[in-house]
């Protein structure tokens, strides 16, 4: 309508121009017209063709890219970290210098820690130890049973998940499972791998976060040291099982953008990974699962990224280690967190998931005498905690990254 209103009205400011007093305009027009009607329609004519050209110039000129820019679905971006510590394993050592009077505290054993749990969206542990609680007895090795109280630390530093398919799942039975789980759920922290019933064993964990990234965890053992799991009640916890497995994987993928699986296997105190694992390994990699975090050693072994049937890539740490713990020797006293970055992209109807940025932080069991029991992390550790301890963290580094040069390393 602008562009319509403007042809008309040029004319008229034209010719008035020429006029000797404004008075004249409407008479001058009115006579023009009367007098050369035509003549008028020409100039009409003309000035319209003239701005039409004009127009013509002016006009942008969009070009192929930027035509396909504007084609272009919308895009959109989104990333969380996940963050995973191995074996939380309470020898009586652990939870007797946690003890106090009012109960057991552990979180002086965590506070150095804690900022690096809580730096993650997604923070997951290995509780190796059925929090049974008092009221069945505290245990230590073989058959373990621990305060309820770690299972609040956990939460207080930032834990956000916990696994609990181990050997000694079973080590107490069935009383002390059920209350370690009565007690996860009064704090409203979600566990893996042992259940309350088939009911409870059928809902897939999945964490929701709020960048929109929908992670789902799974949870499996390679046995209970020789203790049988109760007839009729599998549940209790997850056998490695690759039936199972695949099917606990088609529903995690369907339900999920993201799926990692946490697998107690390997040998004990052994730091490389043995043909068992890496076959397993492989088998959840064909299954296109997201992550894997490997316990059960007790020692670190390294990181890496395995290569899915469908190519697709999976990041794999195959013994996270000894996190809290009583036990001795230097390499069980060497721990870690293992992080990585997931990003979604969503783009028209495609989603894509890519993890990314692999870290590590080395930490070690620090006590004395048997006390003061303290998780530090490696970089921060002196000669007077360790002796050689920057030797022993150098160590670290390379061993867990031999397979992974691009594996950062958490300071």
């Amino acid at each position: 309508m602008k562009r319509i209103i403007f042809l008309y009205i040029m004319p008229l400011v034209l010719l008035a121009a020429c006029g000797p007093k404004e008075i004249s305009l409407e008479y001058t027009i009115v006579q023009h017209e009367q007098e050369d009607e035509t003549e008028m329609n020409n100039v009409e004519k003309e000035t319209m063709t003239n701005n039409v050209a004009n127009e013509s110039e002016e006009a942008p000129v969009i070009n192929e890219e930027q035509r396909a820019d504007e084609q272009a679905p919308e895009k959109d971006e989104a990333e969380i970290t996940i963050a995973a510590i191995g074996d939380i394993l309470l020898h009586d050592t652990v939870y007797k210098d946690a003890k106090t009077d009012e109960g057991y505290d552990f979180m002086p054993m965590l506070e150095l820690v804690k900022p690096y749990f809580k730096e993650s969206t997604i923070t997951f542990a290995n509780q190796e130890t059925m929090i049974g609680g008092e009221e069945i007895g505290l245990s230590s090795y073989p058959q373990f049973n621990s305060p309820t109280e770690i299972g609040d630390a956990l939460k207080e530093s930032g834990v956000d998940i916990v696994s609990l398919a181990n050997n000694h799942t079973l080590d107490r039975g069935e009383e002390a499972i059920q209350n370690a789980l009565a007690h996860w759920d009064k704090i409203n922290m979600p566990y893996v791998g042992a259940y309350k019933d088939k009911q409870d064993a059928k809902k897939l964990r999945v964490i929701e976060t709020d960048e929109g990234i929908d992670v789902a965890f799974l949870a499996y053992t390679y046995g209970t040291n020789g203790i049988p799991v109760p007839e009729g009640k599998d549940y209790l916890v997850n056998l490695i099982d690759k039936d199972k497995i695949a099917i606990d994987m088609k529903q995690a993928k369907s339900e999920a953008d993201v799926t990692i699986i946490s697998l107690h296997f390997g040998d004990e105190y052994i730091r490389l990974p043995n043909d068992a694992q890496k076959d397993l390994v492989q088998f959840v990699a064909d299954l296109e699962v997201d992550a894997v975090l490997g316990h059960h050693p007790h020692v670190l072994q390294p990181a890496e990224w395995v290569e899915g049937k469908n190519g697709n890539e999976t990041l794999v740490i195959y013994s996270l280690g000894n996190f809290l713990s009583g036990q001795d020797e230097l390499h069980r006293l060497i721990g870690g967190m293992f992080r990585f970055t997931v990003k979604k992209t969503v783009e028209g109807g495609d989603v894509n998931i890519e993890l990314h940025t692999p870290q590590f932080l080395p930490t070690y069991n620090f006590y004395q005498n048997w006390r003061n029991f303290k998780v530090i992390p490696m970089h921060e550790l002196t000669d007077k905690q360790l002796k050689d301890a920057q030797k022993h963290y150098k160590e670290i580094k390379e061993h867990m990254s031999q397979w992974m040069p691009e594996l950062e390393i958490i300071q």
